[in-house]
């Protein structure tokens, strides 16, 4: 049966990705109010697109087609949340530590320095022969997300590769006890496939989470145009629900454009 392995990064694995220790004596740890009530995404624009910010205590879903730019979406809302001095983590399931971090620093957004100095938690998360069951190991991931104490905010992308051979039941759980870490302070950030689960079971759980956001890819004449809805967020401090073009340029990032410029 198939089950998961968190592949932990050696902290010897820390010098050799690093340009040099000098970063370390050059960056400080920003100190963070523990009342702070949003997570910028390091973008004015983007922040005010989603009505803010997003709120702590968060349970954010990021859905989409593949290829719509979910990883991408994610990781500008961790550069984000690293940048205003908020501890964080994440669960990569297709990369390892270093092509993760060669491709934040692709798209311009470095973490070199917030790994080095261990305000950025990166856990490779594959899958092995175990004779584990799957609900052994969802609850391991969750026992570990929630072991992540001086973690704001945590990411798992994608969790489209972890539940592929979980029932449905187990996937509700998962985002339950997730929703209750965020209650008491987290802002959690999954990204999945759209409909990977089957209709009933992503109904369920957009109803669990606090933010949900859709992705999408079309074609337009010869261009593939990306589209983000933003289909609730609590606690925003506007009103959501628009529809929001964008696009991923190398050494830029994600880069929201007008909806007339993406349909043209």
């Amino acid at each position: 049966m198939l089950g998961w392995a968190i592949l932990y990064p050696r902290q010897s694995d820390n010098r050799r990705i690093g340009r040099s220790e000098g970063i370390l004596k050059m960056t400080t740890r920003v100190q963070v109010e523990d009342n702070l009530e949003k997570v910028s995404t390091g973008s004015a624009e983007i922040d005010r697109r989603l009505g803010g910010g997003i709120p702590h205590r968060t349970l954010m879903l990021v859905e989409g087609q593949p290829a719509a730019g979910k990883s991408t979406l994610s990781q500008q809302l961790l550069w984000g949340a690293l940048k205003s001095g908020q501890d964080a983590s994440i669960y990569i399931t297709e990369q390892t530590v270093q092509s993760f971090l060669r491709q934040m620093d692709s798209l311009g957004l470095s973490v070199t320095d917030y790994f080095l100095l261990d305000q950025l938690r990166i856990y490779p998360v594959g899958i092995e022969e175990d004779v584990a069951d799957t609900r052994k190991s969802f609850s391991l991931l969750t026992q570990h997300i929630a072991e992540q104490a001086s973690s704001r905010v945590v990411v798992v992308d994608s969790l489209t590769t972890l539940g592929g051979q979980s029932s449905g039941d187990e996937i509700i759980d998962f985002f339950s006890r997730c929703k209750a870490m965020c209650d008491g302070g987290k802002v959690i950030i999954a990204t999945v496939h759209t409909e990977a689960f089957g209709i009933n079971v992503h109904t369920q759980i957009r109803s669990i989470s606090d933010a949900y956001l859709s992705l999408q890819v079309q074609v337009s004449g010869s261009q593939l145009v990306k589209t983000i809805q933003v289909a609730k967020i609590r606690g925003a401090e506007s009103v959501t629900g628009g529809i929001i073009g964008f696009e991923v340029e190398p050494g830029l990032g994600l880069r929201i454009i007008p909806l007339s410029r993406a349909k043209a």
